[in-house]
Order: structure tokens, then C-alpha cells, then sequence
């Protein structure tokens, strides 16, 4: 749903309020207001993020993961600017701090995060398999997870000579993770996460 028909710029947008809690993506300029997710999205999302900082932890890296958090300005061509916001993104530890005094959002010549992770929703089925598969691509993330309790998969996308590649994974797969190569998680676990 588009909520406004005066384009923002970027720093609009990262100003923008209107007195609720209703959360946006911009695209090409509008304001798309996020749904609120089903219950299943947000366990999938809250799963994720808590599987990929204990993770971490046990690695002992020096990243985090964060929830909803954090958004992501888009290459997306056109005049008009586009802020997408992940489900769950890893991210450097010391970028993270950065962002904590700041609007929380990775401009174009900031590093990209290593991985993003979109659930997918009846609403956003073409823009997590199509936009943002391109736009994430462009940003050079070493990894985006596309995880789809419609179809009851997930695709990780991989860049490959500059393209994403991706694997498609169902049941009882076990995720491969470049990022998180120790990492035992089936799509299974994943999708009926509580």
C-alpha cells in the first residue's frame, strides 16, 4: 500500500513521521507501509536472528544480527530513492555501532551487511524474488536468504561471477551457508520455528 503521493528523498524519508508505528519502505520515492506480519513471519524472523547470534557467539566473531532493524539504501535506478528494511541482517559488530548514534540505515558507499534474510508474505512474493534479489545483487551482500513458507522452501541466493546464483533448499535440506558454514539448520527447523 503506497502512502503518500508527494515523492521523499532519502534524508525525508529517514525524518519521515506521521505519528504512528507504522513502519515503511521507500520505494522510488513513495512510502510503502510495511503489514504487519503474520505470527509465523515473525517467529521465522526472531528464529533466524537468535540461531545466527548464538552462532556468532560461539564463532566468536566480531558481527551481530539484527532484527528489523536496519535499512538498506538501494541502488534501485531511477531519480527517485529506495530504503528497503531486511527481516534479519548480519552485520560487521563495528558498523553496527556506528549506526546505533545515527539513523540506522547502510548507504550505498557503506559495506554491504553478509547476509540478509527476507521472509516472504502473500504481499511480497514478486519484490523478495525479483526487486530485492536484484538490488541485494548490486549491493555485492555475500549472501541473501529468501525463506518462503508459502512454497515451503528456502532459495539462498550466492553471488557467482557477479550474478546471484541460488539453491533451493525443502524438508529436511540442510542449509549450505558460506557465511555460516557450521551451521546445521534444516528448512524444516526453520519453518516451524516457534
Amino acid at each position: 500500500m503506497t502512502i503518500t503521493t508527494q515523492r521523499l528523498s532519502l534524508d525525508d524519508y529517514l525524518t519521515y513521521e506521521d505519528g504512528t508505528d507504522t513502519r515503511y519502505e521507500l520505494v522510488n520515492g513513495e512510502l510503502i507501509a510495511m503489514a504487519q506480519p503474520k505470527g509465523r513471519h515473525g517467529a521465522i524472523a526472531e528464529f533466524l536472528n537468535d540461531t545466527f547470534r548464538a552462532e556468532i557467539k560461539r564463532q566468536g566473531l566480531e558481527w551481530t544480527s539484527k532484527q528489523m532493524a536496519i535499512a538498506l539504501q538501494s541502488p534501485r535506478g531511477g531519480r527517485w530513492d529506495t530504503a528497503r528494511i531486511p527481516d534479519v541482517m548480519v552485520l560487521a559488530l563495528e558498523q553496527w555501532r556506528i549506526l546505533r548514534d545515527q539513523e540506522a540505515i547502510i548507504r550505498l558507499n557503506d559495506p554491504p551487511p553478509y547476509l540478509v534474510v527476507e521472509v516472504v508474505s502473500d504481499s511480497t512474493v514478486t519484490v523478495d524474488y525479483r526487486a530485492k534479489r536484484v538490488e541485494y545483487n548490486v549491493l555485492n551482500i555475500p549472501e541473501y536468504w529468501i525463506v518462503d513458507p508459502l512454497e515451503h522452501c528456502i532459495t539462498l541466493l550466492q553471488p557467482v561471477d557477479e550474478l546471484y546464483e541460488e539453491t533451493r533448499y525443502t524438508n529436511n535440506d540442510l542449509i549450505q551457508s558460506a557465511i555460516f558454514p557450521e551451521l546445521a539448520l534444516t528448512v524444516e527447523q526453520v519453518l516451524t520455528a516457534e
